[in-house]
């Protein structure tokens, strides 16, 4: 069965940092480019980050870029999002999503999402 499973998030103060992992069972990420979206309550979808298959190229969404960097480790079949500088507007479940391909680093064809975990960025 093919799964993507979050792990990473929880409560933290303004200013501080977490590190998002996503794991995937029963296939291997090496060929994908992956991403990660939030949803806020109340808020649309939003993409946050994608990185292409190969690591060598990475997009973020204007709000994150100098705070979040993504990163994978394909010998792991794990990618992370290391979030640091962190605001309470950043407070929403996290997903991971594996594209459909692995070319690029915009993750606009996804394929298989997680089933997200829950970043509260509050005092």
């Amino acid at each position: 069965q093919l799964q993507l499973v979050e792990s990473g998030g929880g409560l933290v103060q303004p200013g501080g940092s977490l590190r998002l992992s996503c794991t995937a069972s029963g296939f291997t990420l090496d060929y994908y480019s992956i991403g990660w979206f939030r949803q806020a309550p109340g808020k649309e979808h939003e993409g946050v980050s994608c990185i292409s298959s190969s690591g060598g190229s990475a997009n973020y969404t204007d709000s994150v870029k100098g705070r979040f960097t993504i990163s994978r480790d394909n010998a792991k079949n794990t990618i992370y999002l290391q979030m640091n500088s962190l605001k309470p507007e950043d407070t929403a479940v996290y997903y991971c999503a594996a594209d459909a391909f692995g070319h690029d680093s915009k993750c606009l064809h996804i394929k298989w999402w997680g089933r997200g975990t829950q970043v509260t960025v509050s005092s």
